[in-house]
């Protein structure tokens, strides 16, 4: 019997290849599409992205996965932010927090009303006592959130450390049970037809010969298909972010099962710690410009919980992205359509917005006998453009706004030229407190505030329609306030008790 369906071949597995995978089995009619990826034992994948953004928990639900279950067999916790330290001056910290900063009054975006009360001399509390989620990654408390949208308890959102092989290996198991077909094998060769200059198919080293009509590129840097058969350039952004290297290695626990991602600022770059149940996962991410492996090796190992659980692991990456990522019958993702450092676990969500874009665009089962309609393919790169430089500048943005005086890194960064998208974002924040509020992809206002202020960064002015509230009773809500986040957060249970009630672990390997 004749297969006339339209057939997608996805190259590669690992996180990037089983999200693909399972994201259009479960939105794509099987009577119209096959799904088949190809995988390779053989072939390691990156697998250290621990760290998520609360919309993976948007992907999950799609999925129609049970939370519990996944969090079980991932080693997973609740992540509610990340902590920063050491990044405007050593001894500083602040939350990059999953929630609000206050609430809009009067239709004046809340940290304008936080700024006049400054302004005019009055003692408030810190930016981050505004931040229910701050409130309680300091506690290590976490509880679900309400679904009551009138409680305060509503105001915050969170996210999961996990293993991502582990999750990847869920994933796997998900897809192959829901339609996806899986075929061992390593490619050796790529045929291209000869009239269109797609690709036709793909050959393995076992001798299995793969058509297809569309193909994903989940290959990681190597980017077999996208960059190997169609020579699609790299654009590199090093001037922007210098640091090429990581060492990664886990550790055991060695204190409080922490709900929240720590970045530790460093000599020549930026440490992680991420917390799963069964172990904590840690990396040094390092410029080799300003920094020998071996010192980087010392540094990492010199600031872990407890003791290191293996040898750390070496990783070279150029941060930035493929010209276009969709080119032809081929679409790129994850590494294989580009790279920015983990500061702000971004890695996971690319792959999760470029998932849902394809699912948005994907050619109708026509295109076998059509051809793929260009306006598809340009649509994904500019959606995937704006989705990479909005990153791009939030992270850059953590780099420049720092006082590490006398360190050759972090005085390159502090003089260095940025992207003028970032000019502008800043130059709207210091004269007015406007920050970025994107509707689509990352990051949005209460993220950028969070870095803005915690990196001490202050506007000169503020919104003037905050001058029509009364000063007195504006203090008055300020304080009641974060007084109500205060003992909110004081009644909730903690990370620990959660997890062992919730979702713990049992036999996940180290």
């Amino acid at each position: 019997m004749q297969d006339d369906r339209y057939h997608i071949v996805i190259v590669g597995g690992g996180t990037a290849g089983w999200m693909t995978a399972a994201g259009l089995v479960r939105q794509l009619p099987g009577a119209d599409y096959a799904i088949t990826l190809v995988e390779s034992d053989e072939i390691g994948t990156v697998g250290v992205g621990e760290a998520t953004l609360p919309h993976i928990k948007l992907f999950n639900d799609m999925l129609g996965l049970d939370e519990a279950q996944f969090m079980r067999e991932t080693g997973a916790t609740i992540k509610l932010g990340i902590e920063f330290c050491d990044w405007d001056r050593p001894g500083d910290r602040y939350i990059h927090p999953f929630g609000a900063f206050g609430e809009p009054w009067g239709g004046v975006e809340f940290q304008n009303h936080w700024l006049r009360a400054k302004a005019n001399g009055r003692p408030v509390a810190p930016f981050q006592a505004y931040s229910y989620a701050v409130a309680a990654a300091r506690a290590n408390a976490f509880e679900l959130p309400d679904e009551n949208p009138k409680s305060i308890r509503s105001t915050y959102s969170y996210a999961y450390h996990f293993d991502a092989g582990l999750y990847a290996e869920f994933l796997r198991r998900w897809a192959t049970g829901h339609g996806v077909a899986r075929i061992e094998g390593q490619v050796c060769d790529i045929s291209r037809d000869q009239a269109s200059g797609a690709i036709a198919g793909v050959a393995l080293k076992s001798g299995v010969s793969i058509s297809g009509d569309l193909f994903v590129d989940c290959t990681g840097f190597r980017s077999l298909l996208l960059a190997g058969q169609f020579d699609v350039g790299w654009e590199d952004w090093t001037p922007w972010l210098p640091c090429d290297r990581a060492l990664a290695v886990p550790c055991a626990h060695g204190g409080d099962l922490t709900p929240y991602t720590r970045a530790t600022a460093r000599r020549a770059g930026w440490q992680w710690r991420i917390p799963l149940q069964h172990r904590i996962g840690n990396g040094y991410i390092f410029s080799s410009t300003f920094c020998s492996q071996e010192e980087a090796r010392e540094t990492l190992l010199a600031n872990l919980d407890g003791e290191a659980l293996a040898e750390p692991r070496l990783l070279r990456f150029s941060p930035g992205r493929r010209a276009c990522a969709w080119r032809s019958n081929c679409v790129a993702i994850g590494l294989a359509s580009g790279f920015l450092e983990p500061l702000e676990s971004t890695s996971i969500y690319l792959i999760q917005a470029a998932v849902i874009d394809l699912i948005n665009l994907m050619p109708s089962p026509r295109a076998v006998r059509e051809g793929i309609d260009p306006r598809l393919a340009d649509e994904f790169n500019r959606l995937t453009v704006m989705q990479y430089e909005r990153v791009r500048d939030f992270l850059v943005l953590h780099y420049i706004a720092n006082r590490r005086e006398g360190e050759p890194l972090w005085d390159y960064l502090r003089h260095m030229p940025i992207p003028d998208s970032l000019t502008h974002k800043l130059e709207l924040f210091r004269a007015r407190a406007m920050a970025p509020n994107y509707q689509y992809g990352l990051f949005a206002r209460d993220s950028w505030l969070s870095v803005l202020i915690g990196q001490g960064i202050m506007p000169a002015g503020y919104d003037r329609l905050a001058d029509t509230f009364d000063l007195d009773m504006l203090v008055a809500r300020l304080d009641d306030f974060a007084g109500r986040i205060e003992s909110s957060v004081a009644a909730m249970s903690s990370h620990a008790d959660f997890i062992a009630n919730y979702c713990a672990a049992e036999g996940v390997p180290a």
